[in-house]
């Protein structure tokens, strides 16, 4: 198992920036990947980023450019820096991982972008 907590979410405007911390209660070399999903209401879960160790990122289209995932300096998450963010940034963005056999998924942190 693993416990994945996301932290650094909250209320931004537009063309700030913005950085999301998840951190593994696993550690992170015991793990494939790391990343990132958000989901509005309206919409299905989105890819925003995902960090395979070892290996290269990959990036959801909209937000290619714009965003970067990392781990971070302790070796024990990820971060995900957020820049120039707009209004169809907001969602839940929930951190995930995977290892050899499973998928786990935090419990999620709001990020609200205001015009």
């Amino acid at each position: 198992q693993v416990q994945l907590v996301e932290s650094g979410g909250g209320p931004v405007q537009a063309g700030g920036s913005l950085t999301l911390s998840c951190t593994s209660s696993r550690p992170i070399s015991t793990l494939k990947t790391m990343g990132w999903v958000r989901q509005t209401p309206a919409n299905a879960r989105e890819l925003v980023a995902r960090l395979r160790f070892g290996g290269n990122a990959i990036y959801g289209t909209s937000v290619r450019g714009r965003f970067t995932i990392s781990r971070n300096s302790a070796n024990t998450g990820v971060n995900l820096q957020m820049n120039s963010v707009n209004p169809e940034d907001t969602a839940v963005y929930y951190c995930t991982a995977t290892d050899l056999v499973n998928e786990y998924t935090g419990r999620g942190t709001q990020v609200t972008v205001s015009s």
